[in-house]
This record gives structure tokens, C-alpha cells and sequence, in this order.
């Protein structure tokens, strides 16, 4: 089966958002930890936490996705913006264990002033002074489009941040479609061959989590916007095969759209259930 959704707002909790999940057809969802500009986390309630876990046991609700806020950035070397980096990191990662087996999504960020291969660097240390070994969340290293000082857009800068990390185990990538687009990677004519020098440089084992996004731009721009699903460059077809490939049955697939709503959500998810299903079928 499919494992489909979408990102829901926290603001109602956890309950609330597994009952959104549900009533549009998904079996999983993304939330942000926290405000997606830093700042506290909310009080956890527990009670809403216990009831989450019940419903989402009754309902086939699976691993389910955390976000970290955008400005926490690992690879950088600005000192306030990484304390800030490792209090955040830090933090989620101890709250995530109330719901045990999340992911973790974690953007690599920017970096100016210094070399990729520092950067790099930045972001392993940065693992290894917040992962643990007895966590059940799995940190998913996001793809990253290549805008300015960014890392993390070429997959061998990917495997160079995991190889820096003691506790590999608890790492993985979610692959989101628009910025691997941006950065160059033809997913739309040439999936194949994608997904083969992913499994040659990272692993596609590692390939856990993806977002399913269109894009306003072209191939190779170096360039995130994201489209309404099938007004973009990338395309619903070319996504769909995505989601359908054989190789990524294991991973969890999330729908981010510009100015969705839930019944937006709702159709897409549908569509994209339906051409997991012919795939398959024309597979047999």
C-alpha cells in the first residue's frame, strides 16, 4: 500500500491532525515542530499524545513526520545561528520520543563564508552532538535545491554528511522532488537513472521519506518554487511514477502544495493512489 500525505497545521494537535489525515485518504502526515521561524515549542500535551496513539493504532496511521523550523541550519558558522541549531535539535529530537519511530526532517541549510567541504563538516558535528543512541526517531537529511550557499543539492554531499556521523543508523533522506528538479536532476525524462545514482552514492535504503512537490521552474535552475501538482514543470505524471517506483515501497511520500486545502489535498492524494494501484496492476 501506498504510504500518502500531506502537511497539516499543529495548531489543534495531534489527534486533530490524524483525524485530518484520515478523512483525506492518507495513512500518514508532516508537521512542524514548532513556529516554521523558530521560537518555543508548544507545552506537549500528553493526554492528546495517548489519544493520537490510539486512533492512529484503530486507523493504520504509520510513521508520521516532524519538520524542523527553517532556520535551523547545521551547516552554517554564524555562532548564534548554530547554538540556536543545536537547542532546536536537541530539543525536538528528546519531544519526538512521545510518539516513538518518527522522522525527523532536518534541512542542511546555508552556509556563506565557508567552503562546501566545511560545511559539510558542520553538519555531521552538529549530528553527532544531538542524535542518541537509544532514540527511536530517524533524522531525514532534506535534498536541498542549490540557491546561494545551500548544501545538501548534490547527492554526494549527502553521503559525505552521513559518513561524518557516528550513529549512521538513525540517519536517512527524504527526497523532495522540486529541489532535486532545481538542482539538476532529470526526474521527469530520466528517473531511472536518478534513483540509480542515488542507490550508487547514498543508498536507496536510505531513501525513506519524499516530497511529492511541482515546480515553477526549470531543470537545473537552482531554484525552489512550488507549483500547484500538475501546473509545474515536473508534472503529475512524472511524480506519479515517482511515488509508483518499486525501488521506494518502503518510503513515505507527503504532498506539499501552495495554498492547498484539505480537499485539494484530498483529490491529489486520491490520484495519486490511483496511479500507485494501475502501476502495480500493469506490473503483475
Amino acid at each position: 500500500m501506498l504510504t500518502i500525505g500531506c502537511h497539516l497545521s499543529t495548531k489543534e494537535g495531534y489527534l486533530f491532525m490524524a483525524r485530518e489525515a484520515v478523512s483525506i485518504g492518507a495513512n500518514t502526515f508532516q508537521y512542524f515542530t514548532r513556529n516554521p521561524r523558530g521560537g518555543a515549542a508548544r507545552a506537549i500535551d500528553l493526554k492528546d499524545i495517548e489519544a493520537y496513539k490510539a486512533y492512529a493504532s484503530q486507523h493504520g496511521i504509520g510513521r508520521i513526520c516532524g519538520y524542523a523550523p527553517y532556520d535551523v541550519e547545521p551547516a552554517s558558522t554564524d555562532v548564534k545561528r548554530r547554538d540556536f541549531t543545536l537547542m532546536v535539535l536537541a530539543e525536538d529530537l528528546a519531544r519526538l520520543e512521545d510518539i516513538p519511530g518518527q522522522f525527523y526532517l532536518v534541512r542542511p541549510g546555508s552556509a556563506p563564508g565557508c567552503s562546501v567541504e566545511q560545511a559539510i563538516a558542520n553538519v555531521s558535528d552538529a549530528l553527532n552532538k544531538t542524535l542518541a543512541a537509544t532514540q527511536t526517531t530517524t533524522v531525514l537529511l532534506d535534498t536541498m535545491a542549490g540557491e546561494g550557499h545551500q548544501v545538501g543539492w548534490r547527492f554526494e554531499q549527502l553521503a559525505a554528511m552521513i559518513d561524518g556521523v557516528k550513529l549512521k543508523d538513525k540517519l536517512g533522506v527524504c527526497l523532495d522532488a522540486s529541489a532535486v528538479w532545481a538542482a539538476g536532476y532529470d526526474i521527469v525524462g530520466n528517473l531511472r537513472g536518478v534513483l540509480d545514482d542515488f542507490d550508487r552514492t547514498v543508498g536507496l535504503g536510505r531513501l525513506l521519506a519524499v516530497h511529492l512537490n511541482d515546480s515553477k521552474e526549470a531543470l537545473g535552475s537552482r531554484v525552489d518554487r512550488h507549483a500547484p501538482i500538475g501546473e509545474g514543470s515536473i508534472g503529475f505524471d512524472a511524480l506519479a511514477a515517482l511515488a509508483a517506483d518499486p525501488r521506494l515501497a518502503h518510503a513515505a511520500f507527503y504532498l506539499e502544495e501552495p495554498h492547498s486545502t484539505l480537499v485539494t489535498y484530498e483529490r491529489d492524494i486520491a490520484r495519486f493512489r490511483k496511479a500507485y494501484d494501475q502501476a502495480r496492476a500493469g506490473a503483475r
